[in-house]
């Protein structure tokens, strides 16, 4: 039996970060936390781009041009739906998910979905937060080692 596990390393890695200005609190916690996770992990400042979209509904389409330009090892989503009285949330929650797992499949790239989904802002902070907790680093983690694994079967296939 082979057993493929990657390991978080971003040395030499090209990362983008698709980030949601929508729930600015929020969202501005998660990227400083997916750019803390990037830097530990070896991610050169010059290699990380960040993209600014007006809300998470439009994460898809920035995640899409990133993963076909061919650029990027991994992608990060971010952003935060929080709900509120009508099904606004439930469309949006259902579409961004959709769209940032078909552009991962599509492309065959990793895309870590650091998009919250709360019932409230109090949530969304609390996940956002300092440290190791914060969903924005934990993406930038997964998407580190997604980028690992993928080319360590590439290279035994």
């Amino acid at each position: 039996m082979r057993e493929i596990v990657g390991k978080p390393a971003g040395g030499g890695l090209r990362v983008a970060i698709v980030v949601a200005r929508f729930n600015r609190a929020v969202t501005e916690s998660l990227l400083d936390g997916a750019l803390e996770g990037l830097r530990e992990h070896g991610v050169a400042d010059d290699a990380i781009d960040v993209l600014r979209v007006p809300g998470a509904f439009e994460i898809t389409v920035a995640a899409e041009q990133c993963a076909a330009s061919g650029r990027y090892a991994a992608l990060i989503c971010l952003g935060a739906v929080v709900r509120g009285e009508t099904p606004h949330f439930e469309f949006i929650s259902r579409e961004v998910s959709r769209g940032v797992n078909d552009v991962a499949c599509r492309h065959r790239i990793p895309v870590a979905f650091g998009v919250l989904t709360t019932d409230n802002v109090e949530q969304a902070l609390a996940r956002a937060g300092d440290g190791h907790g914060n969903k924005g680093y934990e993406a930038a983690v997964t998407a580190l080692e997604m980028a690992a694994l993928l080319r360590d079967h590439a290279r035994l296939s």
